[in-house]
């Protein structure tokens, strides 16, 4: 055991010690769900302290509801009717005599009304006060509190004046690229980068619009954009005596649409005066408004150079990098704040060891722009959490994944002694969770810790933009999968018993996005000979585990005398299709060719996914250019623009603002200009 491990051990022990004495609350109200329920509950239960879930119509059979002592129902699947309301979520506490509220992330986490709300019926929240989160709720007003306390702030306009105008003046001043920023909220929403003045006043309309649907405010703010900023954020804590602590640094910068997809503590490739100071400004901020509780303070770092971004008032997704590489638990910290507790430990006392990753699996379409996707988890294979691999989920088996709800499937956190072996560690876990019966962004998370640039730690905010997924199989993979999927099939069908030495041919035909592929197997004495479309090879499978009609075996494919192996799993899921998972990646093949796949950008005419149609901005009988918007849609308070992917007509529109779509259906129907012509 290294000295360092041993120093961190004694860290833990220490903390341990300082909050067995806290009295705890007896019973809270977690006010949430999913996986940051089932993680705030397991640790209350840890403590003694007993537990009250909420949930809804689609949450009926949810994982977090059974883990708590008890459960009540408030109200339909949409949040606004259930997870958002305040008045329901009080009723409850007091109902359950419940003595504080654990509100989680998202949802009213970070909603200062609902704070003070709790206060005011005498249950505690556990968190800031209301004055804290109303302080940083607003980017603009933490900005200017900011520069008061002395932490760096990037150039910007955070003022009250939201005419187009002084916008329009304001962004002149600040220069191009620049970012337009919703004033309220964060996780990407009511944010456009704008790249010149002729993009702004579009711009303007889609933030306004987003911001005032997810926040209920279309303030926005505007601020220099940094072209390959990292983005690096530091976790804080301080108890009700205004004594503040930072435990390090996490680097959060792989994101898509905003919203992070990778996180890693501490930040690689800092100096350590830089990640002194950046620490001690997180402090500095949390002091400026009498924080109490968890916080974690973002910046945006740019070569040696750092600036606030945000403050969020509640814990973050990616809170279990900082325990792992701290030891503490950071739950069990805010219980024991919340509790009127001291801090367990003071800053010389933190220690920081080893190296951790988290990955967040979403259920996700990669290919179609991280578009998110619903339905029913009909195979799940977790990695064993063991040797610190760490799984935080609040989803199991025949669970129904509900498009009213942020898609995050699970976190999957790793732990190493070094970066390097974290990295390998995270790969291999990634390798070792399957998921069947919807789209999940598994592959591209491995693609993501095994492309060279991650693992160098050249990390930018724009790094998916610059290693973006594969969006379609290469060769040697379409080759391997249409093999494995024809032995299963083979296997399925013909296999009773022992094969004879010979069997006569048989052919097969697996679609792939509606394109079929026709396979021809001829069963030799060692062997089988595999035609497929672009020649043959030999190969052979050995099935060595059989369940519930999933298959997994070692496949090896050659030619010759020359064979590479590898692992492969067969999962049949309803419509006659197959989800086939390899080591490094994953496909979903149909026996009929009617497989629900999702949608190329040529078929733009088709819902990319459940959600609402937010404007429609042509009529039939339109004629329009090739990237002419034709329609919006909202799903998960994100706007997704469908565009004309050619010049042609509109001949028919087939919905209005406001009504909801489910993925695959006919927005409108659309003429090509050359088929208009003739």
């Amino acid at each position: 055991m290294s000295e360092k491990t041993v120093m961190s051990e004694k860290t833990a022990m220490s903390s341990n010690n300082s909050l067995r004495s806290v009295k705890h609350f007896d019973k809270i109200l977690v006010a949430n769900r999913g996986e940051i329920a089932c993680r705030v509950i397991n640790t209350a239960k840890k403590l003694g302290i007993k537990t009250v879930a909420v949930y809804s119509d689609a949450d009926y059979r949810a994982l977090h509801k059974t883990l708590a002592d008890e459960a009540y129902y408030i109200g339909s699947s949409p949040a606004q009717e259930s997870y958002l309301c305040t008045e329901k979520l009080i009723e409850v506490a007091q109902q359950s005599s419940a003595q504080a509220v654990h509100p989680g992330y998202g949802f009213l986490s970070e909603n200062a009304d609902f704070a003070l709300a709790c206060h005011s019926a005498g249950i505690h929240f556990i968190g800031p006060g209301h004055q804290a989160i109303k302080a940083m709720g607003s980017k603009s007003e933490a900005k200017a509190l900011m520069e008061k306390a002395g932490v760096p702030v990037c150039p910007g306009y955070h003022g009250c004046d939201q005419s187009d105008e002084t916008l329009i003046l304001e962004a002149e001043r600040i220069g191009y690229p620049l970012m337009v920023k919703a004033a309220l909220g964060g996780g990407g929403k009511g944010m456009r980068i704008i790249e010149h003045s002729d993009q702004l006043q579009e711009g303007l309309q889609a933030a306004r619009r987003e911001a005032l649907k997810s926040f209920g405010d279309d303030h926005l703010l505007l601020e220099s954009y940094i072209t390959r900023p990292r983005h690096v954020e530091v976790q804080i804590f301080f108890d009700e005596n205004n004594e503040g602590i930072y435990l390090f640094d996490r680097d959060c910068s792989l994101q898509r649409r905003h919203q992070k997809v990778i996180e890693e503590a501490p930040a690689p490739n800092l100096p350590d005066s830089m990640r002194k100071s950046m620490g001690e400004a997180a402090v500095a901020a949390g002091r400026a408004i009498e924080y109490r509780g968890a916080g974690t303070v973002e910046f945006l770092v740019d070569g040696e150079r750092f600036y606030f971004m945000e403050m969020n008032t509640r814990l973050q997704v990616e809170h279990p990098v900082t325990e792992a590489i701290t030891g503490q638990d950071l739950v069990e910290w805010q219980l024991a704040i919340a509790a009127s507790a001291s801090l367990p430990l003071t800053q010389d006392q933190l220690q920081c060891h080893g190296h951790a990753l988290e990955a967040r699996i979403y259920a996700e379409s990669p290919n179609q722009d991280f578009l998110p996707s619903s339905g029913k988890i009909m195979d799940l294979q977790w990695p064993q959490a063991k040797d610190h691999v760490r799984i935080d989920t609040g989803v199991q088996q025949g669970d129904h994944i509900s498009s009213h709800y942020d898609p995050m499937l699970a976190k999957l956190v790793v732990w190493a002694e070094n970066r390097e072996a974290a990295i390998d560690k995270m790969s291999q876990a990634l390798s070792d969770y399957q998921q069947a019966g919807l789209s999940d962004n598994r592959d591209f998370l491995l693609h993501l810790v095994n492309e060279s640039a991650f693992r160098k730690a050249e990390l930018s905010t724009h790094f998916i933009d610059q290693y973006p997924p594969q969006t379609e199989l290469n060769r040697d993979q379409l080759r391997v999968s249409l093999i494995a999927g024809s032995l299963y099939q083979f296997h399925q069908s013909q296999y009773k018993g022992s094969l004879p030495a010979a069997v006569a041919p048989s052919q097969i035909t697996l679609f792939l996005n509606h394109q079929p592929y026709v396979i021809s197997l001829e069963k030799t004495s060692e062997r089988f000979k595999v035609s497929l479309p672009d020649g043959y090879c030999q190969a052979d499978i050995h099935w060595y585990e059989v369940e519930s009609g999933c298959l997994s075996g070692q496949l090896s494919v050659g030619h010759n005398t020359v064979f590479s192996s590898t692992k492969c799993r067969v999962v049949p899921l309803p419509e006659a299709r197959l989800k086939i998972f390899f080591p490094d990646f994953s496909v979903e093949l149909s026996l009929s060719g009617q497989c629900l796949t999702a949608q190329d950008g040529s078929e733009a005419m088709l819902a990319p996914m459940n959600g609402t149609v937010n404007s429609v901005m042509v009529e039939a009988g339109q004629q329009v250019h090739a990237g002419t918007a034709l329609l919006v849609m909202e799903a998960m308070k994100m706007e997704h623009t469908i565009y004309a992917p050619c010049d042609g007509m509109i001949e028919s529109v087939f919905y209005q603002a406001g009504d909801r779509v489910d993925a695959g259906s006919s927005l409108m129907a659309f003429r090509e200009e050359s088929e208009h012509a003739a």
